[in-house]
Protein backbone atom coordinates (compact mmCIF):
# COMPACT_ATOMS: atom_id res chain seq x y z
CA UNK A 1 0.00 0.00 0.00
CA UNK A 2 2.48 2.61 0.01
CA UNK A 3 3.70 1.73 -2.84
CA UNK A 4 0.18 2.55 -4.21
CA UNK A 5 -0.29 5.74 -1.87
CA UNK A 6 3.80 6.89 -3.08
CA UNK A 7 2.23 6.55 -6.90
CA UNK A 8 -1.16 8.21 -6.39
CA UNK A 9 0.64 10.93 -4.07
CA UNK A 10 2.83 11.40 -6.96
CA UNK A 11 0.34 11.50 -9.67
CA UNK A 12 -1.54 13.99 -7.66
CA UNK A 13 1.42 15.73 -7.07
CA UNK A 14 1.90 15.79 -10.98
CA UNK A 15 -1.52 16.85 -11.88
CA UNK A 16 -1.57 19.78 -9.20
CA UNK A 17 2.38 20.81 -10.73
CA UNK A 18 0.39 20.33 -13.69
CA UNK A 19 -2.15 22.81 -13.05
CA UNK A 20 0.66 25.30 -11.20
CA UNK A 21 2.52 25.02 -14.60
CA UNK A 22 -0.19 25.55 -16.86
CA UNK A 23 -1.40 28.99 -14.47
CA UNK A 24 2.38 29.86 -14.24
CA UNK A 25 2.76 28.97 -18.06
CA UNK A 26 -0.64 31.10 -18.85
CA UNK A 27 0.35 34.25 -16.89
CA UNK A 28 3.87 34.33 -18.52
CA UNK A 29 2.01 34.46 -21.96
CA UNK A 30 0.03 37.72 -20.32
CA UNK A 31 2.99 39.62 -19.10
CA UNK A 32 4.61 38.87 -22.54
CA UNK A 33 2.26 39.58 -24.49
CA UNK A 34 1.69 43.38 -22.42
CA UNK A 35 5.42 43.53 -22.07
CA UNK A 36 5.69 43.50 -25.59
CA UNK A 37 2.68 45.90 -26.18
CA UNK A 38 4.32 48.06 -23.84
CA UNK A 39 8.01 48.28 -25.36
CA UNK A 40 6.38 48.61 -28.85
CA UNK A 41 4.58 51.78 -27.22
CA UNK A 42 8.27 52.67 -25.72
CA UNK A 43 9.97 52.04 -29.20
CA UNK A 44 7.23 54.16 -30.95
CA UNK A 45 7.22 56.93 -28.49
CA UNK A 46 11.28 56.92 -28.81
CA UNK A 47 10.99 57.23 -32.51
CA UNK A 48 8.60 59.59 -32.68
CA UNK A 49 10.04 62.09 -29.87
CA UNK A 50 13.81 61.61 -32.13
CA UNK A 51 11.76 62.85 -35.15
CA UNK A 52 10.13 65.83 -33.51
CA UNK A 53 13.81 66.59 -32.07
CA UNK A 54 15.66 66.18 -35.45
CA UNK A 55 13.05 68.04 -37.13
CA UNK A 56 12.14 71.01 -35.21
CA UNK A 57 16.02 72.75 -35.67
CA UNK A 58 15.28 72.52 -39.44
CA UNK A 59 11.60 74.09 -39.44
CA UNK A 60 12.66 76.73 -37.67
CA UNK A 61 15.63 77.38 -39.85
CA UNK A 62 13.09 77.04 -42.48
CA UNK A 63 10.89 79.76 -40.67
CA UNK A 64 13.27 81.77 -39.67
CA UNK A 65 15.06 82.05 -43.42
CA UNK A 66 11.71 83.00 -44.82
CA UNK A 67 11.29 85.45 -43.03
CA UNK A 68 14.60 86.60 -43.62
CA UNK A 69 13.78 86.96 -47.23
CA UNK A 70 10.98 88.37 -47.33
CA UNK A 71 12.82 91.08 -45.29
CA UNK A 72 15.25 90.87 -47.96
CA UNK A 73 12.46 91.54 -50.52
CA UNK A 74 10.88 94.38 -49.09
CA UNK A 75 14.19 96.26 -48.45
CA UNK A 76 15.32 95.18 -52.29
CA UNK A 77 11.95 96.77 -53.68
CA UNK A 78 12.75 100.14 -51.60
CA UNK A 79 15.99 100.51 -52.64
CA UNK A 80 14.91 100.02 -56.05
CA UNK A 81 12.13 103.01 -55.63
CA UNK A 82 14.87 104.80 -54.19
CA UNK A 83 17.14 104.26 -57.11
CA UNK A 84 14.30 105.44 -59.29
CA UNK A 85 14.26 108.38 -57.42
CA UNK A 86 17.65 109.28 -57.38
CA UNK A 87 17.74 108.37 -61.39
CA UNK A 88 14.98 110.77 -61.96
CA UNK A 89 16.95 113.69 -59.74
CA UNK A 90 19.96 113.27 -62.00
CA UNK A 91 18.06 113.72 -64.96
CA UNK A 92 16.27 116.93 -63.75
CA UNK A 93 20.01 118.25 -62.69
CA UNK A 94 21.10 117.59 -66.24
CA UNK A 95 18.60 120.13 -67.63
CA UNK A 96 20.40 123.57 -67.35
CA UNK A 97 16.69 125.18 -66.77
CA UNK A 98 16.18 123.36 -63.45
CA UNK A 99 19.36 124.27 -62.09
CA UNK A 100 19.02 127.81 -62.62
CA UNK A 101 15.46 127.51 -61.12
CA UNK A 102 17.11 125.83 -57.76
CA UNK A 103 20.39 128.68 -57.74
CA UNK A 104 17.43 131.33 -57.82
CA UNK A 105 15.42 129.55 -54.93
CA UNK A 106 17.42 128.24 -52.97
CA UNK A 107 20.69 130.41 -53.01
CA UNK A 108 19.02 133.57 -53.96
CA UNK A 109 20.77 134.38 -57.31
CA UNK A 110 20.00 136.91 -59.48
CA UNK A 111 21.07 137.11 -63.08
CA UNK A 112 23.18 140.34 -64.16
CA UNK A 113 20.88 143.38 -64.44
CA UNK A 114 18.09 141.90 -62.02
CA UNK A 115 17.94 143.46 -58.54
CA UNK A 116 16.86 141.21 -55.89
CA UNK A 117 14.84 141.19 -53.06
CA UNK A 118 13.71 139.27 -49.55
CA UNK A 119 10.98 139.80 -47.86
CA UNK A 120 10.63 138.09 -44.59
CA UNK A 121 7.02 137.15 -44.06
CA UNK A 122 5.61 140.03 -46.48
CA UNK A 123 4.40 142.46 -44.10
CA UNK A 124 7.64 144.71 -43.68
CA UNK A 125 7.95 144.99 -40.36
CA UNK A 126 10.63 143.75 -38.08
CA UNK A 127 10.65 142.03 -34.67
CA UNK A 128 13.55 142.12 -32.47
CA UNK A 129 13.12 139.61 -29.68
CA UNK A 130 13.58 140.89 -25.84
CA UNK A 131 16.84 138.98 -25.59
CA UNK A 132 18.76 141.21 -28.05
CA UNK A 133 19.81 143.71 -25.53
CA UNK A 134 19.61 147.48 -26.18
CA UNK A 135 18.84 148.17 -29.81
CA UNK A 136 21.13 150.33 -32.27
CA UNK A 137 23.86 148.90 -29.99
CA UNK A 138 26.89 146.95 -31.72
CA UNK A 139 27.00 143.21 -30.67
CA UNK A 140 30.29 143.27 -29.01
CA UNK A 141 28.59 146.43 -26.21
CA UNK A 142 26.09 143.93 -25.25
CA UNK A 143 28.45 140.78 -25.14
CA UNK A 144 30.87 143.21 -22.47
CA UNK A 145 27.67 143.98 -20.42
CA UNK A 146 26.58 140.99 -19.97
CA UNK A 147 30.21 139.57 -18.77
CA UNK A 148 30.10 142.18 -16.38
CA UNK A 149 27.09 141.17 -15.20
CA UNK A 150 28.31 137.46 -14.85
CA UNK A 151 31.13 139.21 -12.96
CA UNK A 152 29.32 141.56 -10.52
CA UNK A 153 27.30 138.27 -9.65
CA UNK A 154 29.77 136.55 -8.72
CA UNK A 155 31.65 138.92 -6.50
CA UNK A 156 28.18 139.07 -4.29
CA UNK A 157 28.31 135.21 -4.18
CA UNK A 158 31.56 135.31 -3.10
CA UNK A 159 30.80 138.05 -0.33
CA UNK A 160 27.67 136.23 0.79
CA UNK A 161 30.08 133.09 0.95
CA UNK A 162 32.36 134.95 3.03
CA UNK A 163 29.78 136.26 5.26
CA UNK A 164 28.84 132.77 6.50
Amino acid sequence: MPADRDRFSTATRLRALGEHAAARVYRARIRRRRSRLTGRAALLALVVCSLVVALAYPMRQYISQRSDISDQRRQAQKERADVKQLREEKARLQDPAYIEQQARERLHFTLPGETGYSVVDGSGETERSSDQGAAGRPWYSNMWDSLDKADKADATDAADRAKR
